[in-house]
């Protein structure tokens, strides 16, 4: 059974009391125009990125038969998709929204998204996409957002640790070990990384790097391999640098991990593209201008990556104007002005085939010792392909949050994944779902 038929099947025991507050039931979708129709109206567009306004700006002085109204909501983790959720049921949600990969198959479940079919042009759109990108929103065959962003995940270092060190760049996860080593050896009290606990995605894709398959199906269940061989062998293996002492357990974005970054307490950073702004806001007060440089994350013998984050764009359920929604999500997911509009807010790297130098223009990477764009499109062309996020993430991100909030009073990465696993079966089986273990 294709994982659309799965998602959808059981809609109506999906709807997930941390998302959705209201009972209320949700509009029809209107029926799908031809793509070529030249739609009109007002929108409203939903966004937690910062710089949407601007691109919104942008498209209503482009063009005066659709307006569209913004608004600037919380991300995901401050409250945001609740926010969306809640107003989707209530059949006064925006006309387009802002969804990360990992929770769009989650609304779709949830019945709260329009497919983008006869309403966009895929030959201009979804067909120019890679077939990694296409994957996270596409459901069997039915394509329910276009994606913005495609962030490869990233190792950053102060390269000039690594050469107090004596080390080069790490190619595996085992140099990444001899380095941690040989760091600690010549500056006792610094790490080479951070272990996140409240980054449970980040863990996913490092499995994801290594090979896992979290989510798959078979016939009419869905299978969850959370703790499976590959993602066993990314737990022990963090689980060792940890007890090392090479990586640090702290929360990311926290005062700590800013003012260890500063210090020098730790030396490098886990993320993805979009962790260069963050990396220099932290740091360049202490005089580390040319210090860090991006690299392709170590692997376990073979070149590969996963994607660590990344945003869609959607018509809700809600919509009364999908026609018009689709054609401002085309304009803010493939047009290269919506891109310059949006200015110098990122190192972004971007789904659509030739967006990412425009944005790369709009960035200052001068901060870096080398060139992290380079660095991204070689980290892209590895993504390890086959990898599908599940029917309710929040079920697997909490419970992993959840078991790493013991890491430093005793657990262990290997017994917070195992956890993981069976609140994820659990959780799955209770939304009335068919799960195979």
């Amino acid at each position: 059974m294709k994982r659309r038929q799965l998602l959808l099947g059981a809609a109506s025991l999906m709807v997930s009391a941390a998302l959705v507050s209201g009972c209320a039931s949700t509009p029809a979708a209107s029926p799908a125009p031809s793509p070529s129709q030249d739609p009109s109206g007002t929108i409203t567009f939903w966004s937690s990125l910062a710089g949407m306004d601007k691109v919104a700006a942008a498209f209503n002085a482009s063009q005066d038969k659709i307006k569209v109204n913004f608004e600037t909501v919380p991300n995901g983790a401050g409250g945001g998709y609740a926010k969306l959720s809640t107003a989707i049921t209530a059949g006064n949600g925006p006309d387009v929204a802002t969804i990360e990969y990992p929770q769009l198959p989650q609304f779709v479940s949830n019945g709260q998204l329009q497919p983008l079919d006869g309403f966009i042009d895929k030959s201009a759109t979804v067909d120019k996409l890679s077939d990694g990108t296409k994957a996270l929103v596409q459901f069997g065959d039915q394509t329910y957002a276009l994606p913005y962003d495609a962030a490869p995940m990233i190792m950053w270092y102060r390269k000039d640790m690594l050469d107090k060190a004596g080390v080069g760049v790490p190619k595996t996860w085992d140099d990444f070990e001899d380095a941690g080593k040989k760091l600690k050896a010549v500056a006792p009290d610094a790490h080479l990384a951070s272990f996140n606990p409240n980054e449970a995605s980040l863990t996913a894709a490092l499995s994801w790097q290594a090979g896992a398959k979290w989510f798959d199906t078979e016939g009419d269940s869905w299978k969850v391999g959370v703790d499976d061989e590959a993602t066993q062998r990314v737990a022990t293996f963090w689980q060792k640098l940890i007890d090392q002492k090479i990586v640090k357990v702290q929360q990311s974005f926290s005062d700590e991990w800013s003012a260890d970054l500063a210090s020098g307490a730790v030396v490098g950073v886990l993320g993805a593209n979009w962790s260069a702004t963050g990396i220099q806001k932290r740091t360049e007060a202490s005089g580390q201008k040319g210090q860090w440089i991006a690299a392709e994350v170590p692997n376990w013998g073979t070149p590969a990556d996963a994607f660590y984050g990344g945003s869609s764009f959607n018509i809700t359920k809600s919509s009364k104007n999908p026609a018009a929604a689709a054609k401002f999500i085309e304009y803010l997911s493939t047009n290269p002005d919506a891109i310059q509009a949006r200015g110098n807010t990122g190192s972004a790297f971007l789904a659509f085939p030739g967006l990412t130098p425009v944005a790369q223009k709009a960035f200052d990477a001068s901060y870096f010792g080398n060139d992290i764009y380079q660095v991204f499109d070689k980290a892209y062309s590895t993504i390890t392909p086959g990898w599908q996020w599940g029917p309710n993430w929040d079920i697997t991100n909490t419970a992993l949050k959840d078991a790493y909030g013991k890491l430093t009073t005793g657990g262990k990465v290997k017994d917070a994944v195992e956890a993981a696993q069976d609140a994820t079966v659990a959780g799955l089986k209770q939304s009335g779902l068919s799960v195979k273990e």
